[in-house]
């Protein structure tokens, strides 16, 4: 049996209370899936401003009435340092997704980022520490790792960051540590490197790779590559990210105030993930026999390769990994043409 067998069977015979931020964003929702699914009481904070009321829809059709009736929504910022306050009464555990993703939003627009990321993030850190929260559980990124060139990425060897997003990402671990030593809250960091699955966002300028690629191929519209296409990353599909946050908030207290990588120590080229889908997706549509992508320049910002070390999260949280890549695309590919094959959900389509 693994740690989060045993992890589940626990919180199968146990109720708490967990809030998450970001609730109805992709990660978010997936995670208010998960908790409900155990029989945890969950409120959800979110304000809409990446996230849609469709997918705390599909949660709630996906869980059934009697476990939803456990969750309770906030509509509301985290910018606002009350609606914070409130949220977290009462809670035991936060799940703290809520922020402004997106390299490229963030060089357009820094200071909304910085707004959201980072006074977010404090507000949500004192609410939590006035609340007297078991644990404080946050979304950190890969992008922290910045120009350093050592491959796979350790938590401890971080290089200068490369995006405003990035610096904001950064900042949140530095004020989480800050915290910790002068308040006493426990937090843990998770620097995830590029989650995909089922309710990830396939429209506009931020969107991810993977769903957008879907509905491009699909709709049979060009799919362009920044680059020559051998940039590569660490996909991490959906369920491992749940799991490494359900094991970091219930993990040991020798485990708290650090930072862990959530991915799966591999490297895919974004050359290799379009043959993949488009391999997935051809006895489906046929019109993929002999598409291929369109390359374009680099983008500013991005990192060319990508790929962590998980030996932190696998001995100090217990996190196991359940889906590589090829698995998690299989799982989430009927999902992604059900909800992203259509025209007018397609603009076109450039990697991440």
């Amino acid at each position: 049996m693994s740690k989060f067998d045993d992890v589940t069977e626990h919180l199968r015979g146990r109720q708490y209370r967990w809030l998450v931020t970001g609730a109805a964003g992709f990660i978010g929702s997936n995670l208010v899936q998960a908790l409900l699914a155990l029989g945890q009481r969950v409120t959800g904070l979110d304000n809409f401003a990446t996230g849609y009321r469709h997918n705390l829809d599909q949660v709630r059709a996906i869980v059934g009435a009697q476990a939803w009736a456990d969750f309770q929504f906030i509509e509301g910022d985290i910018r606002d340092a009350a609606t914070c306050a409130r949220a977290c009464e009462g809670v035991d555990f936060v799940l703290h997704e809520a922020a402004l993703g997106s390299v490229s939003r963030s060089i357009e627009d820094p200071q909304r980022t910085h707004d959201t990321n980072v006074n977010g993030f404090v507000n949500m850190l004192l609410a939590a520490r006035d609340a007297r929260v078991r644990r404080f559980v946050y979304a950190a990124s890969s992008s922290t790792y910045g120009d350093h060139p050592g491959l796979p990425k350790v938590e401890d060897q971080i290089g200068k960051p490369l995006s405003p997003y990035a610096v904001t990402k950064y900042v949140n671990e530095l004020y989480a540590d800050v915290f910790a030593r002068c308040y006493g809250i426990e937090t843990i960091g998770l620097r995830y490197f590029n989650v995909f699955g089922p309710r990830q966002d396939p429209q506009g300028a931020y969107a991810a790779v993977i769903p957008q690629w879907v509905a491009a191929m699909v709709a049979d519209k060009p799919v362009t590559i920044n680059g020559d296409g051998e940039t590569s990353r660490d996909f991490c599909f959906i369920d491992n990210v749940v799991q490494a946050n359900v094991l970091a908030a219930l993990a040991p207290a020798g485990a708290a105030n650090q930072v862990y990588n959530v991915a799966l120590n591999e490297r895919t080229s974004l050359n290799q993930l379009y043959q993949m889908m488009r391999a997935l997706l051809l006895p489906r549509f046929p019109h993929l026999q002999d598409k291929q992508p369109q390359y374009k320049d680099f983008r500013a910002g991005d990192v060319r390769h990508s790929q962590a070390d998980i030996t932190r999260a696998r001995e100090l949280l217990g996190y196991a990994p359940t889906h590589r890549i090829d698995a998690g695309l299989r799982e989430a590919m009927d999902w992604y043409v059900q909800h992203l094959a259509s025209a007018s959900q397609c603009a076109g389509s450039q990697a991440r």
